[in-house]
């Protein structure tokens, strides 16, 4: 099997939840914009994988229809908050299998305001095993990414001596990045005595500068073999060298810190890692599921771009922004542009292909070749992505 290659991506500014358009509306502008950076016609896309969490069976069909209709097969997706990098990683199995020579990855997303909760609350909760580790810790109930991601972070602290500046300072960071990015929702910048004097949300640490906000958008990527680019005359392409998505195991239950993810970080980053034939120590950039600036700590490590415990000394090096080790989240990440669930993967994947492609404007990270994607969905699904140029 040769490698896949991404074609053409697109993405549609995010919004505040009640300022959005139609989720259809989103998602087919994202889908033509990504038709049209390929050069392709949409006659030529062989199977679509639609993401998103909040909709009726067939969304991605409805989305698909306003852009085009050719009958393709046409996919929906749910895995949380990895729903877009799993469309991702299907479009990507699909192609590199030589199933098709070109697919359509979407996702898209219409919010509420406020913390995300539970739609189905007359049925048993994939859940409950979470809210029972986090009950025998004896952490205090909140909604419950709310209470996961919190209670990592405070374990974090307790483990490793850490303290909330840390946290805040990761916030400091992102928001520096997303001060040049056009697609981001947020652009004034922090300070560390900003982030950690608004306002508590979790236990007496976690402050909502240290949460992403509830958004609405969509982005898209068109996923083709190297064969099919060369055929049609695609340019801009950027190669897929290695992809993994893991679930939970037994050790999940282990301790907070497991149960946001980090185990199935690890194994598929060192999938990926092997895959590609690439070590940490070659990625230029990354970004990563910041959605809680807990979790963008607990996720270096994870990644291996530090070691375990040793992110207060990372951060504190600079090693996670310009001039330092890797740039990570040069978009703003999820904290600044926002996370409309089903979208956040193509939209990782959108910052990434352009960077790669040296066509990310004043937040361009210098001669970048190898980017890193890490997206989460507790449930759970980790996909980790690395793209290289070409």
């Amino acid at each position: 099997m040769s490698n896949a290659f991404v074609a053409g991506v697109d993405m549609v500014k995010f919004t505040k939840p009640g300022q959005q358009k139609s989720y259809r509306e989103m998602a087919s502008t994202a889908i033509q914009g990504a038709v049209k950076e390929s050069g392709i016609s949409p006659s030529l896309i062989e199977q679509a994988y639609g993401g998103y969490v909040y909709g009726d069976s067939t969304c991605a069909q409805h989305a698909v229809y306003d852009a085009f209709m050719t009958g393709i097969p046409v996919i929906n997706v749910n895995n949380n908050c990895s729903s877009g990098s799993t469309a991702l990683f299907l479009a990507r199995q699909a192609v590199e299998s030589g199933a098709v020579e070109c697919a359509l990855a979407f996702g898209f997303e219409e919010m509420q305001p406020g913390a995300l909760g539970s739609h189905w609350d007359d049925r048993e909760s994939p859940f409950d095993n979470f809210l029972k580790v986090l009950d025998d810790g004896n952490y205090p109930d909140a909604p419950l990414a709310l209470r996961c991601f919190g209670a990592a972070g405070h374990h974090y602290m307790e483990k490793y001596g850490a303290s909330p500046d840390l946290f805040a300072k990761v916030a400091v960071k992102t928001r520096s990045h997303a001060t040049v990015n056009p697609f981001a929702l947020f652009t004034n910048p922090l300070t560390i005595e900003e982030v950690l004097g608004a306002p508590a949300l979790y236990m007496d640490y976690l402050t909502r500068l240290m949460c992403c906000p509830p958004t609405c958008g969509a982005g898209a990527a068109i996923i083709c073999s190297e064969e099919f680019a060369t055929r049609h005359d695609v340019s801009g392409s950027v190669e897929i060298i290695g992809q993994a998505m893991a679930t939970d195991t037994a050790e999940t239950w282990d301790d907070p810190i497991k149960l946001i993810g980090a185990d199935m970080t690890r194994r598929a980053a060192a999938s990926v890692y092997e895959q590609a034939g690439i070590g940490v120590d070659d990625i230029d950039v990354v970004e990563l599921h910041d959605c809680f600036t807990t979790n963008e700590v607990i996720t270096y490590e994870g990644l291996g771009l530090c070691g375990e415990g040793e992110a207060t000394a990372f951060v504190d090096a600079g090693d996670n922004t310009y001039g330092g080790k890797f740039v990570v989240n040069p978009s703003g990440g999820l904290m600044s542009k926002g996370h409309p669930i089903g979208a956040t993967g193509l939209a990782q994947c959108f910052e990434l292909v352009n960077q790669l492609r040296g066509n990310a404007g004043q937040r361009q990270v210098p001669n970048a070749k190898i980017g890193l994607q890490h997206n989460l969905g507790l449930g759970g699904a980790a996909v980790v992505t690395m793209y290289r140029s070409i």
